[in-house]
């Protein structure tokens, strides 16, 4: 590694003079470079891991440029602007005005921040299930879309990672480290900056579901970590396929024990299952007529266990689309929109769980801080009272109905839950008391 002396590389790079006075009014004296074959100064070395990248924090650094082929890992890092260059000459000629360089960003999304994938602005209708959406974007919690085929289940599953907040330095670290044991780490890619969606086909096997093998690997609740895990056709996964996934959504890690050793892999996603009312899917719909017999569409319903629904925070109904919402030329709302009240509903989380270790939002707070963190005004609680006797929620429902009001609240402003929050999530608890389930 040779220190070039600015004056050398100005020369080389034939800054001019009123470039030069610009260069020199920054105090850059030196810079380090290795000096290759072609006599060009390249960048080298000066950002070997994202880790050193943060530690700049501790010295007030806000600026900081680096390597083109590590941007994707730069750009990670929290509260420093990353300008990806090819050699030093680029940073000089950045410095000195010639010619600016632009900032790196986070995979999906473009300079100004704005989600790049799939948005929620092409979902049309369904106002309810997209609310839920957003709730559940908000708190992080578990939601099941329950509907007659083509009233967009999928379509706005797949959406839900524009709505989220994007991976922080910690999440990104975690995630990766599971994606390179598991082997899926693609060279050159830096951390994982998106939150990971995965969604397995149903036929999909326990193991892989949960992780296994000879050695030990993570399964598809652990790549699903700070994610959204989504299963299509709920009902068409083998039962114990769906059975292993409660252990999992309870403690937010996953033990694997094998012959050759035993792994603990974290596993806090968000379960997103989507399922037709019945097997033909047209139970209930305001126009076709379902096929199924009484005692067909109770099996289809059956194949999904009361302590796994227990566990799914929101039930929302996906109804068929009208005409006029599909025909109209104003969408719905954008992600950019929706994501912009997420992350505001996230930030009053973060602040006021800072001092509880490991909780990032309301659905990993343990139940032990409800009392605390999600008090009622009488008549919230009268109604939730009301509901508990009426409808026999267990102990886990009532914890999660407070988790979800204390989102419904948080998208609100609002710091105590009131009769709004407590009507609008007691909605969400209904379907598997319609659906007999």
């Amino acid at each position: 590694m040779a220190r070039l002396k600015i004056t050398q590389v100005k020369s080389r790079i034939g800054a001019t003079e009123r470039q030069c006075k610009n260069l020199d009014a920054l105090g850059l004296k030196k810079i380090n470079a290795s000096v290759e074959h072609d006599d060009s100064a390249i960048i080298k070395g000066m950002i070997e891991r994202v880790k050193h990248l943060v530690k700049v924090e501790e010295v007030a650094v806000k600026k900081a440029a680096a390597p083109k082929a590590k941007k994707a890992e730069a750009a990670e890092a929290a509260g420093l602007t990353v300008y990806p260059a090819r050699s030093a000459q680029d940073v000089v000629l950045h410095l000195c005005g010639a010619t600016p360089l632009t900032p790196a960003t986070p995979e999906g999304y473009d300079e100004d921040g704005v989600w790049l994938g799939p948005d929620m602005a092409d979902v049309r209708g369904q106002s309810e299930a997209r609310r839920a959406m957003e709730i559940a974007a908000a708190g992080g919690h578990n939601l099941i879309m329950i509907g007659s085929p083509g009233t967009g289940k999928s379509m706005l599953a797949k959406r839900l990672p524009g709505i989220l907040p994007p991976l922080t330095y910690e999440e990104a670290l975690e995630t990766s480290a599971i994606y390179s044991v598991a082997g899926l780490l693609r060279g050159g890619t830096g951390l994982i900056k998106q939150r990971p969606f995965r969604s397995p086909h149903h036929s999909v096997s326990s193991t892989a579901i949960v992780g296994g093998g000879s050695v030990p690997r993570p399964g598809e609740v652990s790549l699903a970590h700070n994610g959204v895990l989504f299963l299509d056709e709920l009902p068409e996964f083998a039962r114990d396929t769906l059975e292993v996934l409660r252990q999992p959504l309870e403690d937010g890690r996953v033990t694997v024990s094998r012959v050759h050793g035993t792994a603990s892999y974290p596993c806090r996603f968000m379960l997103v299952a989507a399922m037709n009312p019945c097997k033909c899917g047209y139970l209930g719909h305001p126009t076709r007529e379902c096929t199924c017999t009484p005692s067909a569409v109770d099996a289809y319903r059956r194949r999904i266990s009361g302590p796994l629904l227990d566990r799914i925070d929101l039930h929302v109904e996906a109804l068929p689309v009208e005409y006029d919402d599909l025909a109209s030329e104003q969408g719905g709302e954008s992600s950019a929109d929706v994501r912009a009240r997420v992350m505001a509903a996230r930030a009053l989380q973060r602040e006021r769980y800072k001092a509880l270790p490991g909780v990032r939002c309301n659905a990993q707070l343990p139940s032990g801080a409800l009392r605390r963190y999600c008090r009622m005004t009488p008549a919230a609680e009268k109604i939730l009272r009301s509901a508990f006797e009426r409808l026999g929620y267990s102990a886990r429902a009532y914890d999660r109905i407070l988790r979800v009001a204390r989102t419904v609240a948080d998208l609100d402003g609002s710091e105590v839950l009131d009769t709004a929050h407590l009507s609008e999530t007691l909605q969400y608890r209904t379907l598997d008391r319609k659906f007999g389930m």
